[in-house]
């Protein structure tokens, strides 16, 4: 018997939906955060760091209930989870054009990073992992680069839209683009939760071909097949821990940069929009970064892209102290956009390979929460440091001593060995 086949396999759809919703919440909820900073401590009067509190606070929220966040998509699909929390997401964002004091900004952008932590990473990239086992790198490179590709357009749009219209109208524009495109195009119109629930396997051959031939192994290359690691088991591994350090290093990295950069730029007498284009690189060339990563993983080990994308970062945070010349600012923004995109791809990519299918959501639901609670300390730590010191100069340094742990873990982060089931 011949494979059920079509002219497009629907996994590329699905994951254009997770891709759209990336790009958007993401866009919204994360990068646009630092244009909005300088204005807002501006008008209302509130220093940096308080104000950074709330995309600590929002970060926390997106993160830290990640293992409940797996559960919840294992128990009841992606798709449904995409569709309430971007819903939430929307309310958080509309409510900031309220924003009178500074608990409010800590109230809605918890909310917000409660909806963005329920509809997006762990639903997304389990999208992802459900559809593809052999070009599963590939795929999580084209979903990472939609993220980054959401940071590349959305702080330009944000400092237009500011200055058109103020920042109180900008937030509801957000909250319509995200309702939009997140809740109705993408999570409503395009995603489905599993190949198997449309007569196919991951990579797009029929169950009956698969059944009629045996000719597919997906044990190879893939970690353990199609049932993988329990959740207990992945986590009683050393390598589980590792994973989630080197994760969290350069989340602690993203964080500094996309609260702070935009405002150091500005304070070195560059104007907004050449500050805000400093972002956009970091985004936009973080493209390259992650799909190519994607790309080379399926010919190389993807724990050696992460050790390169490692020290690419160190060299990038290196310019970035040392300069105040508008271009070489851009060359860091280029090479830091590479080697943070590059390790994005790694961490969902190798939880995958490594422990399968069957439980990916809650193993990388504990990873990620670990990741997301130090990168959420990044945009407070770096405030009070600029608020104490009037410089970024210590709170970069930090990040380089977080990029040089990362760089080690990376290279300990060994593929473990399932442990054998117990024999009565």
């Amino acid at each position: 018997m011949s494979p059920i086949t079509s002219r497009v396999f629907y996994g590329w759809i699905a994951l254009a939906g997770a891709m759209l919703t990336a790009f958007t919440a993401g866009g919204a909820f994360l990068y646009s955060f630092g244009v909005f900073l300088p204005v807002m401590c501006a008008e209302l009067d509130w220093s940096r760091a308080v104000v950074s509190v709330g995309l600590s606070l929002g970060l926390l929220a997106f993160g830290l209930p990640s293992p409940l966040f797996g559960i919840l998509v294992a128990r009841f699909g992606p798709r449904i989870n995409m569709v309430w929390g971007n819903i939430l997401a929307v309310l958080g964002l509309a409510g900031m054009y309220f924003v009178r004091e500074v608990w409010h900004v800590y109230l809605l952008y918890s909310f917000m990073g409660l909806g963005a932590g329920l509809g997006g990473y762990i639903a997304c990239t389990t999208i992802a992992n459900n559809w593809f086992m052999r070009k599963r790198p590939l795929a999580m490179g084209i979903f990472a680069s939609a993220a980054a590709l959401g940071g590349f357009a959305f702080p330009p749009l944000v400092t237009v839209l500011i200055s058109a219209f103020g920042w109180r109208i900008s937030w509801l524009v957000l909250a319509g683009i995200v309702f939009v495109v997140a809740v109705l195009i993408s999570s409503l119109v395009l995603v489905r939760d599993r190949p198997e629930d449309m007569g196919l396997v991951p990579d797009g051959i029929s169950v009956e071909h698969l059944e009629d031939t045996g000719s597919v192994d997906y044990s190879s290359g893939t970690g353990q097949g199609l049932a993988g690691w329990e959740t207990r088991q992945a986590m009683r591994v050393t390598t589980t821990w590792i994973i989630a350090a080197f994760a969290a290093a350069n989340y602690f990295a993203l964080g500094t940069m996309v609260a702070h950069q935009v405002a150091h730029v500005q304070d070195l007498g560059f104007s907004p929009v050449a500050a805000a284009l400093t972002m956009s690189l970091v985004s936009g060339i973080g493209i390259v970064g992650r799909l190519g990563c994607g790309v080379l993983a399926l010919r190389f080990n993807i724990r050696y892209l992460a050790v390169a994308g490692f020290i690419i970062q160190l060299i990038a945070v290196g310019i970035l102290m040392s300069t105040r010349n508008l271009s070489l600012i851009y060359i860091y923004a280029a090479l830091f956009g590479i080697s943070n995109g590059s390790i994005i791809t790694t961490m969902p990519t190798i939880i995958g390979e490594y422990y399968g299918r069957a439980h990916y959501a809650q193993i990388l639901g504990v990873i990620f929460a670990i990741s997301i609670a130090v990168e959420s300390a990044a945009p407070a730590v770096a405030g009070i440091v600029y608020d104490t010191t009037a410089s970024y100069t210590m709170a970069f340094g930090i990040v380089a001593a977080f990029s040089l742990v990362g760089l080690i873990c990376v290279l300990l982060a060994r593929r473990p060995k399932l442990p054998q089931p117990d024999i009565l």
